[in-house]
């Protein structure tokens, strides 16, 4: 595949990958209680890790260059979306008391997403860069070996950047500093967890993919820059 050639399958992962993204970081205000355990979890972690699961599927197949251009498409759309909700909730309320409410329960939720998003874009483009960066660098070293174990290292260095860097600054003066700790934590755990359980799919999934585009990438002598794409 050459710098400018983009399949039909990986435009279907971008979408996905952006898709999950967006939908996530809208999800981020609904907190849920794990069972009876002691502590909390944004809704956002039922979607999230299916983007980290993509970017190593993405890394593996399509190479280092690629991954960072879907993870800089996937921080545009949070932007526009970050933008869109700023508009959105400062709009004049309407006169009628029902439509004022809905409006007010609408700018309750939707109010917290620029600062969810703006914590998700730095986290995002950290954890996706340092996730893309250790599952590139993993593979030239080994030869292409261990796509599972790679997978899994990689992945649980860019959650603990991502969640490190978003949970501070989506839940700080909202939540206590023990909460926030406790939540980021489990966070990382959480995610980890479930990219194991549905890591035999993932394996499954890059098989094909290198079958079906005829492509295993090693990224040799590439510039890790993460703003330079070409």
């Amino acid at each position: 595949m050459n710098k400018t050639t983009y399949t039909p399958t990986f435009l279907m992962l971008a979408i996905v990958f952006n898709v999950c993204l967006v939908t996530s970081n809208l999800f981020v205000p609904r907190l849920w209680q794990v069972g009876s355990l002691p502590f909390q979890l944004p809704g956002a972690v039922i979607l999230f890790p299916i983007s980290y699961i993509i970017n190593d599927c993405l890394t593996e197949v399509y190479g280092y260059k690629k991954a960072q251009t879907v993870i800089w498409t996937g921080f545009a759309m949070c932007f526009f979306v970050t933008l869109a909700s700023l508009i959105v909730t400062h709009l004049p309320a309407p006169r009628f008391a029902e439509s004022r409410e809905i409006a007010e329960n609408f700018d309750s939720v939707f109010g917290f997403v620029p600062r969810s998003m703006v914590g998700s874009l730095l986290a995002f483009v950290g954890g996706s860069t340092v996730n893309a960066w250790v599952m590139s660098r993993m593979k030239v070293a080994t030869k292409g070996r261990g796509f599972g174990w790679r997978a899994m290292i990689s992945s649980l260095a860019g959650e603990l950047t991502d969640s490190a860097v978003f949970m501070p600054i989506a839940f700080a003066g909202v939540l206590p500093t023990r909460v926030i700790l406790t939540m980021t934590l489990v966070q990382v755990a959480a995610k980890i967890l479930y990219e194991l359980v549905v890591l035999p799919l993932t394996s499954v999934i890059v098989r094909k993919l290198k079958t079906a585009e005829g492509i295993d990438t090693f990224d040799n002598n590439i510039s890790y820059n993460p703003f330079k794409l070409a």
